[in-house]
């Protein structure tokens, strides 16, 4: 437990502390950058006005937080309190002492409560590390079944928790995925599949351009763009060339 932590962290006990940090001018950045019109990714959200810098600060004051308690947070209508919750999560999960019990259990409760992880930045807290992270020397087959989930969050889930699987140069799934996410529909999935496959890439180049040779042409502009950003010009120009062809 963290120096200041409270001895029996609650959801009550966090939305109190978010309630002292509240910012209107951070309120009004939030409707902006999130986009929380009618039609928006994050229609109906509430977003208190909190830095998430000092979400996150909280989550690390908050870690030992027991998982009935970051459920009960998870269910709060307010985006910061489901990104702490998410974050206390991720943080317990990546604990050098977390026992499999509470690793199994985290990842039972992000795919049991996945209709509260309902936006881009609480997928990508949680995905790598908590079920990534547990899937890591596992059968991943629930990550092929969340890439052709009609949920949007599903869909990035299976794609962002192959990060922790890069972490040890494993791309074999990242690639697969993405093969999969080609037909996709929404951008915040063609920005994810093209990120995912620019950082499998770094891992195993020839892997990539072999990717790319394959579906430059017909994959999403915004998926193709991401994947080459690291890529030489003439490599980029290539493949943007095979797009425009």
């Amino acid at each position: 437990m963290a120096p200041g932590s409270p001895a029996h962290p609650t959801a009550a006990a966090f939305l109190a502390r978010l309630q002292e940090l509240q910012s209107d001018d951070e309120q009004r950045k939030y409707q902006r950058y999130f986009k929380t019109g009618p039609g928006d990714y994050a229609e109906g959200d509430f977003f208190l006005g909190v830095r998430m810098g000092q979400v996150f600060d909280l989550g690390k004051e908050f870690v030992a937080m027991e998982l009935p308690q970051i459920e009960a947070l998870l269910d709060v209508d307010i985006h910061e309190a489901r990104a702490g919750a998410v974050k206390i999560m991720a943080l317990q999960a990546a604990g050098k002492k977390a026992s499999d019990d509470l690793r199994r259990d985290l990842y039972g409760l992000y795919l049991r409560r996945h209709d509260r992880i309902n936006n881009w930045d609480l997928v990508d807290l949680g995905a790598g590390r908590v079920v990534g992270g547990w899937l890591v020397d596992k059968p991943r087959e629930v990550l092929y079944t969340m890439a052709r989930s009609a949920n949007l969050w599903e869909r990035r889930t299976a794609i962002v928790a192959t990060s922790w699987f890069l972490r040890t140069g494993d791309v074999k799934d990242t690639f697969a995925i993405a093969e999969l996410l080609l037909d996709e529909t929404e951008d915040l999935i063609h920005k994810a599949t093209g990120g995912w496959l620019r950082d499998a890439g770094r891992s195993d180049r020839p892997r990539l351009l072999e990717f790319l040779d394959a579906h430059a042409a017909s994959m999403p502009r915004t998926a193709l763009r991401y994947a080459i950003e690291h890529l030489d010009k003439p490599d980029r120009d290539h493949y943007l060339r095979l797009k425009n062809a």
